[in-house]
């Protein structure tokens, strides 16, 4: 099989293609990790704002109840 110049344009456009897809992978995996980054802090955050609202209805007792009606009525 020799080379000829419609071989070797098809064997550059695939090598690009893979550089091309080598890079989007690489992005789409950075963005992965930063996502996941992020989300991992926001657990952390629930998880202290559940344990700190946890606390104040223990140190309140009671927690008063939503449906009361305004103090105007």
């Amino acid at each position: 099989m020799s080379d000829t110049p419609d071989t070797a344009s098809r064997l550059d456009e695939l090598e690009m293609r893979v550089v091309h897809q080598d890079q989007t992978i690489e992005d789409l995996n950075a963005a992965i990790t930063a996502q996941w980054k992020l989300i991992e802090r926001l657990e952390r955050e629930v998880a202290r704002l559940a344990e700190r609202v946890a606390e104040a209805e223990q140190t309140t007792g009671q927690a008063a109840p939503v449906d009361r009606p305004p103090p105007h009525y």
